[in-house]
């Protein structure tokens, strides 16, 4: 029997390190350095493009954030800003003071979150104005343009697994599909004076499907009947309901959150399989031709347009890939 020279034992540990990868982990977080004030226009962008698909009902700004290559980093930053207010309410309840929250907040990775945001709510203002007419008056023609994008945008998230396509990946796509489409196929509640424990209920659910991709907050507030009492409460400033709402949305996000950082970092390739099917699934929001309460039709008329405005609103997706692809890859090569 020989020995085995000490300094060929690490790298033939290495080699053996790489024939069997842990897939399902995603260390790249733990090294990601903190963003460049000098990228917040582009970081503003992206921001506004999530902004953008949150004012089209149907559509999940996590799938836009999936595509711009945000999403990852988002719920890093909203797991950091969850643990900063359990640390702000324990110092105040234990009496420890606020310096381990402010510690928490001093973390978060500024440069990346206040452009987001920022872009975020001027373009969600702005098309809730421009875009919410224009379904109104050509639902057909814009529920196209974005059937074709997330056709396209369910690339992605296949794309960010770190292994080979399983056979459980395949059933837990099938499995998320459906549930997208039920979910999606829900007929709207309606419910005329809503108790403060269910806004708070409500308020917890929504804000759980918005960080999903494929997942509509509004669609799960249309189905449990709280869309339009929402904007009704928010237009009369109903304090108490706004502040039930606010209040389940805190809640249910501070719940939600950490285990989808943790499902992201440690079962990356499950989740990603989930995040697919749940896009897949939420085409069934977006088909063209249905009726104002959801059932579907077959194609009616010309369907040149329809086609045609599918096809450019799945380039517009091919084009940010590849440009966030691009930035990726120059990140890289920078670091």
């Amino acid at each position: 029997m020989t020995n085995t020279p000490p300094d060929e034992q690490p790298a033939r540990a290495h080699d053996a390190q790489d024939v069997h990868p842990a897939h399902d982990e995603h260390p790249a977080h733990l090294a990601r350095p903190r963003t460049s004030w000098r990228s917040a226009p582009g970081y503003a962008i992206r921001g506004g493009l999530v902004g953008a698909a949150e004012s089209v009902p149907g559509i999940s700004g996590g799938t836009i954030a999936l595509v711009v290559g945000l999403y990852d980093d988002l719920i890093d930053a909203a797991s950091q800003v969850v643990h900063a207010g359990r640390e702000l309410v324990t110092g105040l309840v234990r009496r420890r003071g606020v310096r381990p929250a402010l510690q928490a907040l001093r973390s978060l990775d500024w440069a990346l979150l206040v452009p987001v945001l920022a872009g975020m709510v001027v373009v969600l203002l702005l098309s809730l104005r421009l875009i919410a007419p224009l379904l109104e008056s050509y639902p057909v023609q814009v529920r196209s343009v974005f059937f074709g994008m997330i056709v396209v945008s369910v690339a992605v998230p296949l794309r960010l697994m770190p292994g080979r396509f399983r056979v459980l990946d395949g059933v837990l796509l099938v499995a998320a599909a459906v549930a997208g489409f039920l979910l999606t196929s829900l007929p709207p509640g309606q419910v005329e004076d809503p108790s403060l424990w269910f806004v708070f209920l409500g308020a917890a659910i929504a804000i759980n499907a918005l960080v999903l991709p494929g997942v509509s907050g509004s669609f799960v507030l249309l189905a449990m009947g709280l869309y339009v009492p929402v904007q009704q409460a928010l237009s009369d400033r109903d304090l108490a309901f706004v502040g039930a709402f606010v209040l389940g949305a805190a809640v249910g996000l501070a719940s939600f959150v950490k285990l989808l950082q943790w499902l992201l970092h440690h079962r990356r390739q499950g989740t990603m399989a989930v995040l697919a099917g749940l896009m897949i699934g939420s085409l069934r929001a977006l088909w063209p031709w249905q009726e104002d309460d959801g059932t579907l039709l077959a194609p009616t008329g010309s369907v040149v347009v329809p086609v045609l405005l599918a096809v450019a609103g799945a380039a517009v997706v091919l084009v940010a890939m590849v440009w966030e692809s691009r930035s990726a890859a120059r990140a890289e090569v920078r670091a």
